[in-house]
Parts: structure tokens; sequence; C-alpha cells
């Protein structure tokens, strides 16, 4: 009865078993490995089972290439997900060593020095936005492309397996045909130039993805019929795994996704944790909770800045509104943060000529937030400082939030899974150390939220006690010194101890000396 209906299936649908064709004609037709990518989602689901179903068709002597499946994991990736994609790469590598298939299962990771934790807690960057989505590249295209060098280097060209599809978007689809070659299965690889992309599935439409899916099982045991209910329980779509950034923009954001990183801010509501909370998950209201806060106080000109990292100050023109005969100054929308509008007269107008002064006399730090309501003149345009990085005040709170949301988590399913990871805390440490504190915050922030110490590997001595930080500042003040700067000189020399060779200091000093903020 079950051959009557799948042959009956299969003369309804022709394209399944085009695909499978052409998926075992490709891989017969050279020698270069594919890699194909997994993010847990449907159009993924479905281009490894068919793999998986096309190379068990195959006669045993003719699988003569490496399949790498590899899943992307950037560290923030929603528990519950995590924790299925974890399991389902177990049991595809399992089952694939049971059919004497040449398939590797493997997971991508950033560095944790580019981890989203070690950025925003450690380097201050602001939590990410539509016009500033700095994790996609560094935490999801990076990784799975450093995977795919790594593999041209030994093979010397690739073929990444995707699922992608032209009905996805007109955006999408149209990437797709700029990268095609009219008469050629494969894709030429935007920026890789040894890899291509081979999309077996690209003409199928939604509704092809869902028939073959709750038709035809999971050779590895999944239940697809349960990662459909996944979908219907939410307005989710899919979180591909992103190797090309020319497609970056079309591929959107995972914030609406079941499967991308419960810390997404790019998008104003995280319908992707709702829905696991709505569905019964309601040990996930504290992400939720912290999330939203992150949104919220992405734009607090309190919290950030005023200049660049590299210490560049730059200015915002301020719209002004007239409204009643009272003028107002318009501040822009940001994240959750609804539009608002300030009096004109409650603002300080200064000259632009005259603001290094006016910081001086007025004793303004632009890297502790308090800013007053100035408003700069610049002939007829009037300005603010433009944001930088988050404080370190700025930072530490965030720290301690999320520390007191890792302490509080009930976590059922993998007791293993954490909020931040150990090696993530002595990286940011590590930042804190080579930013000028001196007082080594992070050990102590720990302690006294979680109640114990961590490994930290070294243990160096506070170069200044409390009472020696506070005559240098005040020394500092006295001298007309920036305190920031010291900071920074004291730790270049402690790096630099004890070289023998020392030019790297004199560059490392010269590039700290001309930074913007110091020179206004």
């Amino acid at each position: 009865m079950n051959n009557l209906i799948t042959n009956l299936i299969n003369r309804n649908f022709p394209e399944l078993e085009q695909s499978k064709i052409l998926i075992q004609k490709t891989y017969l037709n050279d020698s270069r490995p594919w890699v194909v990518g997994y993010s847990g989602g449907k159009d993924s689901t479905v281009v490894i089972q068919l793999v998986f179903e096309a190379l068990m068709e195959l006669p045993k002597d003719s699988l003569h290439k490496k399949v790498y499946v590899i899943s992307s994991d950037t560290l923030v990736e929603t528990p519950l997900i995590i924790s299925s994609i974890n399991e389902t790469l177990r049991r595809i590598q399992e089952h694939a060593l049971e059919q004497d298939l040449p398939i590797e299962t493997h997971k991508v990771k950033p560095p944790v020095e580019k981890s989203f934790w070690s950025n925003i807690i450690g380097r201050g960057y602001p939590s990410p936005n539509q016009k500033f989505r700095w994790c996609t590249d560094r935490m999801k295209i990076d990784p799975a492309n450093q995977f795919i060098l790594d593999k041209v280097s030994k093979f010397g060209e690739v073929i990444m397996v995707l699922g992608v599809r032209d009905n996805e978007s007109a955006t999408r689809a149209n990437v797709m045909k700029s990268h095609s070659v009219e008469g050629k299965v494969l894709m030429r690889h935007s920026s890789l130039s040894n890899a291509f992309v081979f999309a077996p599935i690209r003409q199928f439409g939604t509704d092809h993805v869902w028939k073959y899916l709750l038709n035809y099982d999971s050779p590895w045991g999944d239940d697809n019929h349960e990662l459909h209910k996944l979908y219907q329980d939410s307005s989710s779509g899919e979180c591909p795994l992103v190797v090309d950034k020319t497609v970056k923009e079309s591929a959107g954001s995972c914030g609406n996704s079941r499967f991308g990183c419960w810390t997404c801010t790019v998008v104003t509501e995280d319908k992707a944790l709702n829905g696991f909370i709505e569905s019964g998950e309601d040990w996930m209201l504290p992400l939720l909770e912290f999330r939203n806060w992150l949104a919220d106080i992405r734009d607090v000109r309190s919290y950030r800045q005023k200049y660049r990292m590299n210490g560049q100050v730059y200015f915002r023109d301020v719209k002004i509104e007239t409204i009643d005969h009272i003028d107002y100054v318009v501040i822009p929308k940001k994240s959750r943060r609804k539009l608002q509008r300030v009096p004109f007269l409650d603002f300080t107008i200064v000259q632009k000529e005259n603001i290094n002064n006016y910081l001086r006399e007025n004793r303004i730090d632009l890297s502790q937030g308090d800013e007053p309501d100035i408003l700069i003149q610049d002939g007829e345009r009037y300005q603010r400082f433009g944001l930088g990085p988050f404080t370190m005040q700025a930072r530490e709170m965030i720290l301690r939030r999320l520390l007191e949301a890792e302490r509080d988590l009930e976590k059922p399913g993998d007791p293993s899974y954490s909020l931040i990871s150990e090696r993530e805390l002595k990286v940011i440490r590590r930042i804190w150390l080579e930013n000028g504190d001196l007082e080594d915050r992070l050990p102590q922030i720990y302690n006294e939220i979680m109640g114990y110490d961590l490994d930290w590997e070294y243990d160096d001595h506070q170069t200044f006690d409390s009472e020696q930080i506070t005559d240098l500042e005040l020394l500092a003040e006295q001298m007309g010194v920036d305190m920031k700067l010291v900071k920074k000189l004291i730790h270049m020399e402690k790096e630099y101890n004890g070289y023998r060779i020392r030019r790297g200091v004199n560059q490392e000093i010269d590039k700290a000396l001309k930074q913007d903020y110091l020179h206004l």
C-alpha cells in the first residue's frame, strides 16, 4: 500500500525525480567536494534529505568524493533550535556511517574574539539594527567562508550546495540570476573565486517543499511533521546559512525566524521568542525581556560614547520642526523607541568653533555619556555629537544583566547551554584590560553575581590599588590630561615590558595620541 501511495506521489511530483537525478549527475560529474549548508529550516532540510537519498541510490564504488554538511552556530542561537540542530547533525553522521556514505557533519562558529558578546560587552559595539548589521558578517558569513576556503586550499575548488529557491523573493531570484551562467547548473560564487554554488531545489515552490517533507520520511529519523508544526505555530520564516555577502540583505534578518539568534535586535519585535513562549516555553521569557531591553538601550545617548572606536568625533544634523509656533528638535525613532520632539529652547546653542572650549570649561567627558543638552551650530545647521560604542559603564551594566539572566534561568533539556561562555568572558576581560581597566573589574562583577570565581588562567594583580588610581585621576585632572589616555599608555608600557625590541610601542603611542576626541 505504501509503495502505491509513493508511486502516486511521484507521478504527480516530477520536480522531485528531476532534482534527485540532477543531484546524482552533478555529484558524479567531477571530483570537487561538496559543502552543504544546513540551517534547520525547511529548505535546507529538503536539500540534505535529497542529497542523502540520491547518494544512497548510487553504486558504492561511485561515491568518490566527500560531502561536508555544515551548520552555523553563532553562539547566541535560540536554545531549543541549536539543541535540535545538534541532534540532527549527530543523527545524519551516524546514519551516513551506517550506510557507508561519504558524508561528514560540521558546525562552524565565529572565533570567540568576534562573538556577539565579545563585540558588544567587550568592545562596546551597539546592538545590530537594519543599518548596521555587523553580526551577519562576523558570526555567520565569515565562519562559513573560512570553512569553504580551508577546503579550497586542500582540494582546489569546492561546490556549495544550498537550499535557495527562486520564488523566495524577487531580490533573491535576481541575485541568483546574476550569478548564473546560461546552460550551466552551477552558479559563480560572488566573492570566493574557487567556489561554485549548486541549488538543486531552485525551481521548487513552497508547496513542493512541504509536499516532499510530509510524504517522505527523513532517512536519519527526524520527524518532518514536527518541523511543519514549528512553522505553523509561528510566523517564522527561513533563516538560511548565508555564505555570500551579496545576498546578505536579500536573506533578511532572522529575528522573525525560529532558526535565528535569540539576541536579534534587527527586528522591532522578536516573533520567534514570542512564539516559543506562547507555545508553552515560558522559561524563555527572561531571554525575551533581556533582548527587548538591549534593543531599547541601543540609542540612549547616556549609554554611548560620543566618538568612534578609533577616537574619531563626528556630528549628525538634527531636524527642527515648528508646531503651533514652537520649534522642536526631532529625535529620530531608533530600535523600539518612539519618535521624540524636544523644545528647541531646552538646548544650549554652542558655535562649532567654540565646542572644544565649552567641553573643557564644563568638564564634559565624551566617553562617559553624561552629555548636556547642547546643539552645535554650524552656519545654518544644528548638529549633535554622533554616537560611538557603549560606554564602559553601559558594558558593565549589560554584563551584569546577562549574568543575572544566566544565573536565574531555568534551563530544561540541555543543562550545558549557557548564555555566555567562559571563553567569551575571558576574551572580554582581556579587551577591558587593553582599554585601560586598571581595576580588572570583570572577575569582581562575575563573583558578585554568580557567587564564585572562574579559573581566570592568570591572576595579574592590579597595576594600581584603588587609592593610587584615585590619585592618578586627580593628577590627570589637575594637569588637564585625559585619564583614558593615561590608562592606555600604562597598558601599552605593561604589554611591551620585557621586550628587547620595542619598535611597536612607538606606533601604538603615536596612534593613541592622535585620537580625534583629544584634538577637537
